[in-house]
């Protein structure tokens, strides 16, 4: 790449980061009804322009199978018309959200006269870059908007034309309510230098939430100079607890696993007991292996039941397939110590009719989110009650676990007085 294309794509970039800011400002004041009104005109905008939107998203689709895209992620990028109509939906849903922007909360008097809370606010610009699905755009957007935030997305190479489709809608949209075209941006250009420089503009962008493989969040958190809300594993654990009730241990083994494969909320490594796992393993393994999932254990686990032998690597693998690896414990003790080894801080579940063991692991785990009788696949905003989610961040600043409106805000501190000095 030359020279001058690359001062080209920079100024190109700070371009987008001056107008996001600028909407970013406008945003602050919108009220709700404004957010809204304009999220319905998004859903509408949608519905209107069905018959484009798959008409720009075949010349993708058409694209890809040239590349030589496999059947999965033609798939993942597909609109169809009930695709598109869910996304119409879906931003719907997003309304009805109560709105956080403006929540007073906290407030309390101090000797000094004065009265003190928290306002919660907008993070200010949110940039969002992931790969493949064009409904992230949509959801990205709405998300964004009901939340305050202008919104810089970069999709990947392989949806362009039905990414530059949705932005033309959503803008088109945001603009009928009264809000710049520029609340939400689409980066047009699919060099990938751009997104080393969106990473790169603090001064524009407040925060970068990565969407895609493990390779391109490991990326983004090495290279950016903007702070980043990421997960890169989903390695998370059942453990079967010495006290579990065996009808939910299998109940809930058997879906953390087997659910869906591909998602970062299933489960990877099954841990048992030892004093259940020649109770329990023989039919969950029978279970496991009429579904078709391959089973790796360890020495103990394969002396009770048919499977391959798990190596070290296991453990630390996220197979994101129908692979599973189990391993026998003692105790909580040890689950929660190879646990603390090997997760990636996603999701752990533990299963026990022991109320103190529970309260035990979770309070010690240290993890996004810890179960107690449930499946792991509930860690979800829609399934926490968040209505939607941008994604799960495994990080401890300034969000952890599914990230929905408030994760998308901050709070600032408010003080009221009355013509109030320190003394």
């Amino acid at each position: 790449m030359t020279d001058e294309l690359n001062q080209d794509i920079k100024a190109y970039m700070q371009t987008l980061g001056q107008q996001a800011r600028k909407a970013s400002r406008q945003l602050v004041s919108a009220s709700t009804a404004q957010k809204n009104a304009a999220l319905e005109a998004i859903a509408t905008t949608l519905e209107q322009k069905m018959a484009w939107l798959i008409a720009e998203n075949r010349k993708d689709l058409e694209q890809g199978e040239a590349n030589g895209l496999d059947a999965a992620m033609l798939d993942r990028l597909s609109l169809t018309e009930q695709g598109v109509a869910a996304m119409a939906e879906g931003v719907r849903q997003i309304a009805a959200l109560k709105d956080p922007i403006g929540q007073i909360s906290d407030m309390s008097y101090m000797p000094s006269g004065i009265e003190v809370g928290k306002m919660r606010v907008p993070l200010g610009v949110v940039g969002i870059i992931y790969e493949s699905r064009p409904n992230v755009t949509i959801d990205a957007a709405a998300l964004c908007l009901k939340s305050g935030n202008a919104a810089l997305l970069r999709g990947g190479s392989e949806a362009a034309h039905s990414n530059r489709a949705l932005a033309a809608c959503i803008q088109e949209a945001v603009t009928k309510a009264g809000l710049m075209a520029e609340v939400v941006q689409v980066v047009a250009t699919t060099d990938r230098s751009a997104v080393g420089e969106m990473i790169t503009m603090p001064d524009y962008v407040d925060v970068i939430i990565p969407r895609g493989g493990k390779g391109l969040i490991e990326r983004i958190s090495q290279s950016a100079r903007v702070p980043v809300i990421k997960h890169l594993d989903g390695i998370c654990h059942v453990y079967i607890d010495q006290d579990a009730d065996a009808e939910k241990a299998v109940r809930v083994a058997f879906n953390a696993k087997t659910h869906r494969y591909g998602v970062c909320n299933a489960m990877e490594t099954l841990l048992i007991a030892e004093s259940r796992a020649a109770e329990i393993l023989p039919g969950l393994v029978e279970m496991y292996q009429q579904k078709g999932v391959a089973l790796r254990g360890c020495e103990k686990a394969r002396a009770v039941a048919e499977m391959e032998a798990a190596t070290d690597a296991d453990w630390a693998t996220e197979y994101l397939a129908p692979i599973l690896s189990i391993k026998v414990v003692s105790n909580v003790a040890e689950a929660m110590d190879h646990i603390l080894q090997y997760s990636s801080g996603h999701t752990e579940s533990i299963i026990t009719e022991n109320v103190t063991t529970a309260r035990q692991f979770l309070a010690q785990v240290d993890s996004s989110s810890v179960m107690v009788n449930a499946s792991t696949r509930f860690a979800d905003g829609f399934e926490y009650g968040l209505g939607a989610e941008i994604g799960i961040s495994t990080d401890k600043f300034h969000a952890r676990g599914p990230v929905g409106l408030e994760g998308l805000t901050s709070q600032k501190y408010i003080v009221y007085g009355d013509g109030t000095i320190r003394e």
